[in-house]
């Protein structure tokens, strides 16, 4: 082992995972990550940053292991030695979450307690930070939510994601231990999964403009979420963890936006001038020049139990960790549509009128 400060990511092949890879590389940390064992590559996010495991004086090193596994976990903390790590690693689709809800419990909410106890077991400090979610205030009881904000989750994933959090000030109270939960509202990139609405409503979009696609088949238009940029909230997640003592943090832009509006902007980015008629499940989006209609529903994205609006507060690491979103709504989906054309070697300009 070198002398580099070492870091582990658990679920380092994720979105949020690669961001905070190619963050603590930049930093001049040595980075291991926890991956799934995969019959196809599913390491897509961080090719640009892969090193031959033959290579000499490698900086990232990657591991198999599942949240699922505690001997696996054992395993890799043991070969690393982490001075932090990060738990990015879940079934984090809500959606998918009421399906397999059983899946969803015993990887993000008994695969953090599994990590916290291997942590406890270690004869040094690990500071340790544990992905929260804003879907663990659910059916909110204030606007906007903050740390002190009461929990009320309205899914399986929520649900997991409250025991996680619970369960990390509880070791960290209990045992002294150096535990941060970074409580992250939605926060999307080019690289987030293609059936993740903002990704596939941008994707989806781009196809039609290309004509490889008719339409695209939404749930909810009237949700209201609070959206910012993967790469911002990664380093939030590093500042926690360079704090004198560990605390909890809403990371968010403070701005709420409905999936219809991001239709819109979407497709206003392409020359789409995006209108809506009839009603529920009958509603659809249309371009007003062409007429051709872009947007139809489909109730099976709907959710059973519906969570209407979030919108953070995030006023806390303002003050204390000095951080702020630099990417906000807009942005964000211009940046998402540009790195679509860019991914299929296109320029958005010559796609506009």
């Amino acid at each position: 082992m070198n002398n580099k400060k070492r870091a582990l990511i658990i679920g380092i092949t994720g979105q949020d995972g690669s961001y905070l890879a190619e963050f603590l590389l930049e930093k001049g940390y040595e980075v291991h990550g926890m991956m799934r064992r995969s019959s196809s590559f599913n390491t897509g996010r961080i090719d640009n940053i892969y090193q031959d495991s033959h290579a000499d004086n490698r900086s990232l090193i990657l591991h198999f292991g599942d949240l699922s596994d505690s001997n696996s976990i054992n395993s890799i903390v043991n070969k690393s030695k982490p001075a932090e790590i990060y738990n990015l690693g879940a079934q984090s689709h809500v959606r998918v979450s009421f399906d397999i809800p059983e899946y969803t419990a015993d990887i993000d909410a008994l695969g953090t307690l599994r990590l916290l106890d291997v942590i406890k077991e270690q004869d040094y400090p690990i500071k340790f930070y544990q992905a929260g979610s804003s879907e663990m205030f659910g059916k909110v009881l204030e606007i906007p939510q903050k740390e002190t904000t009461p929990f009320n989750p309205a899914s399986p994933y929520g649900c997991a994601k409250v025991f996680s959090h619970m369960i990390c000030k509880n070791y960290r109270e209990s045992y002294n231990m150096f535990v941060c939960n970074g409580i992250l509202f939605n926060h999307e990139s080019f690289r987030r999964g293609r059936t993740f609405v903002t990704k596939k409503i941008v994707e989806g979009l781009v196809d039609i403009k290309l004509g490889k696609k008719d339409k695209i088949f939404l749930g909810n238009l009237d949700a209201k979420r609070d959206w910012g940029y993967a790469k911002d909230y990664v380093e939030a997640m590093w500042l926690m963890l360079q704090e004198e003592k560990p605390d909890d943090y809403v990371i968010a832009t403070g701005e709420t936006h409905s999936v219809r509006e991001l239709v819109e902007h979407a497709g206003s980015l392409l020359g789409y001038d995006i209108a809506w008629r009839g009603e529920g499940l009958e509603e659809e989006g249309f371009d007003k020049e062409s007429g051709k209609v872009l947007i139809s529903i489909d109730k099976k994205y709907y959710r059973p139990s519906e969570v209407d609006i979030l919108q953070g507060d995030a006023t806390k690491a303002k003050q204390k960790l000095n951080w702020e979103p630099k990417v906000k709504f807009k942005n964000l989906i211009k940046l998402m549509m540009e790195e679509e054309f860019n991914e299929r070697g296109l320029l958005i300009k010559d796609y506009l009128k």
